[in-house]
This record gives C-alpha cells, structure tokens and sequence, in this order.
C-alpha cells in the first residue's frame, strides 16, 4: 500500500501461481532448480542468485464477474501471438485444454500476462501489447497496473 510515510508491505505472496513471484522469476537469471535443492538441503545461506537489472510487470486478466460470479468454459484465442512477442511470458493461472485443443477459462484469475523491459514504462507496455493479442471477450483486466510507478 502506498501512504503519506511511503510503501508499506502487508503480505508477500511468492508461490508460483501468485503475481508476485512470477515477476520475480522474469528476474531470475540464475538456474532455479539448484537454488530449490539448496532450500531441501539447508544450505540456502550458501546461495548467490543472480538477477537481471530488467523492469517487469504483470497484469492479471480474469474472467467477468471475478471476484464474484462467473462462467466457466469461455474459448481464449490468441495466446500463441502473445507469446511470441519478445521478453512476455503468459502463465496460466485457471485455463485447461479443451477435448478439441482449445484453451478456455476454468477459473476466476485465468491469465498473469508478465513482461520485462529497460523501464518500467517499457515493461507495461509490451504486457499491453501482448494483452491486445488475446481474443477473450468474457475476459478483462485492470488498465491502471503500474501506474505509480510512472
């Protein structure tokens, strides 16, 4: 939250599904799984990650209603455009394959759509154009992501 005294950190999600830890990963120079091994084995104190200088940004797309009532099942097009794009990365958040291939919405958060740039300007803007991609008409998202730190 931002106040009068500045930033303020109420709670840090970092699991692999949440937000948070997905721009983190865009981040992540290193080589994740051996840091994994060192958390299994306690030698975590033993770690040097290396991480890039990269702004990066996430916008989630949901499906409407979310957080209230919503349908399940909508067709979303366009992801392999998405994807192609340079320095965006799409996970899935509640998407399956349909029996004839396609993908569609099962859930609430369906899509975080991340992106990494010199700025965070940049970044927002390749997640954007990325976004512009998708065909998802039961699907939105918020317009105003990072604009604080503009």
């Amino acid at each position: 939250m931002i106040t009068e005294e500045g930033p303020k950190l109420i709670e840090y999600n970092a699991r692999f599904g949440d937000p948070e830890c997905q721009v983190l990963m865009m981040r992540l120079a290193s080589d994740i799984v051996p840091a994994l091994m060192a958390c299994i084995d306690g030698r975590v104190a033993d770690m040097a990650l290396q991480w890039r200088k990269e702004a990066v940004l996430t916008v989630v797309m949901a499906t409407k209603g979310y957080p209230g009532t919503y349908e399940k099942g909508s067709v979303i097009k366009g992801l392999d455009a998405a994807s192609q794009m340079p320095d965006v990365e799409i996970f899935h958040a509640g998407t399956q394959r349909s029996r004839n291939g396609e993908i569609v919405a099962i859930g609430g958060r369906v899509l975080n759509i991340t992106a990494s740039g010199k700025t965070v300007a940049e970044a927002k803007e390749r997640a954007y154009a990325a976004i512009e991609k998708i065909q998802w008409p039961q699907g939105f998202c918020r317009s105003d992501i990072g604009w604080r730190a503009l």
